[in-house]
């Protein structure tokens, strides 16, 4: 069993940041505090932050990989290791990718959610991140409802969303920049384009009841829910009714009060922040947030690892203790506002380093647990 230690770093601690040791062994943490000489590998975090990696619940970042320009495709396998790397050296140690399988063809089609889905699954023991299948299901995208209530009872998705941009798409119509960049990932005519969406939204009135039989499949598989840009508190409610508990981007202050437990981040209303489109955004965020006087660091932290962990089940991340899995990211915070990944350990390997001196074979100086400033 490979057994490492992080020694001499700035290490949070529940709400509090310590300077403390942290031993690795195999997968998980096995102790915090520890202090006592070893000659197994160490990792001197003198003068860095030590934090739990980042659970990142939605990004789709994955998709510029996949097709940098409209028509450009470029192969799966390629694109998602080239998002490995992006999310990891950005400290997302657990990756969602949120893959739309809309009624649209083309980058959000079924044929690339199926690929995508079986290139996840082949590709995860190659990964550096925790990668797993977020899929968010057009409310309009009837005719995959039996082959997802198939994907829900194999246990292949791992987040569940209900996204419904029938409206918007019918509004960009008229406005040339949108509806140029919607009609360009379809690959269809402008003609065509709007052939394909007067026949969906024809079948508007069977869209409830599909939503309710996937909810149904979504509970029976025990896989969390999430509904994406409530607009109002009684849409909120309605999904909360049927087991949806995350409300992913609500539109409005009023919806976000429905949706959240607590007093948008400032007034209580954001329990976990997601990269969407952008990976560094995460650990920017609660950098900014601290220096801002938001938050103080620690807690803007939760927001992006033991909140998002909690949200979608995983227990067994997002903090560092003892028994937890070794998700840790090592942070030199000098420059204000612009953190930097120095390290970054994913279930115990360590995936990325940028300065490789800090790598010692011999413990440093015995330290003992002590509040740092």
């Amino acid at each position: 069993m490979t057994e490492l230690f992080i020694e001499g770093g700035r290490a949070l601690l529940g709400h509090e940041i310590h300077e403390t040791t942290l031993r690795i062994a195999g997968r998980e943490i096995v102790a915090v505090g520890t202090d006592n000489s070893h000659s197994s590998p160490g990792f001197d975090a003198g003068g860095l932050l030590v934090l739990p990696g980042i659970v990142d619940l939605h990004g789709d970042a994955f998709e510029r990989q996949m097709m940098p320009r409209p028509g450009v495709d470029f192969p799966i396998d390629v694109a998602l290791i080239d998002s490995d790397r992006q999310a990891v050296n950005n400290g997302i140690t657990t990756v969602y990718h949120a893959t739309t399988w809309s009624w649209e063809p083309g980058l959000r089609s079924a044929d690339n959610a199926r690929k995508l889905l079986e290139a996840i699954e082949q590709m995860r023991p190659q990964l550096a991140a925790d990668t797993r299948f977020h899929l968010r299901q057009e409310a309009y995208n009837l005719d995959a409802e039996s082959e997802i209530i198939d994907w829900l009872g194999q246990g292949r998705v791992d987040l569940f969303a209900f996204n419904d941009h029938m409206d918007s798409t019918v509004a960009s119509l008229a406005k040339p920049l949108k509806r140029s960049r919607m009609v360009e990932r379809t690959g269809l005519t402008n003609e065509a384009f709007d052939r394909l969406v007067e026949s969906v939204v024809c079948r508007g009135q069977d869209v409830p009841a599909s939503i309710s039989r996937l909810a149904q499949a979504a509970r029976a598989a025990n896989v969390r829910m999430l509904s994406h840009d409530d607009a109002s508190p009684a849409m909120r409610q309605a999904f909360r009714a049927q087991g949806v508990a995350i409300a992913e981007f609500p539109v409005n202050e009023e919806t976000a009060r429905e949706a959240a437990a607590a007093d948008m981040i400032a007034k209580g209303l954001c329990s976990v922040l997601a990269s969407d489109y952008y990976y560094p955004a995460p650990l920017l965020a609660a950098f900014r947030l601290a220096a801002d006087g938001v938050l103080p660091l620690a807690a803007a932290w939760q927001l992006i690892s033991s909140s998002p962990a909690r949200a979608a089940g995983l227990a067994d991340r997002g903090m560092l203790a003892a028994g937890q899995r070794a998700d840790i990211i090592l942070v030199d915070d000098t420059v204000p506002l612009r953190p930097r990944v120095v390290a970054v350990i994913a279930a115990g390997r360590l995936v990325h380093m940028t300065e490789a001196n800090r790598l010692v074979r011999s413990s440093v100086a015995p330290r003992k647990a002590v509040a740092a400033a």
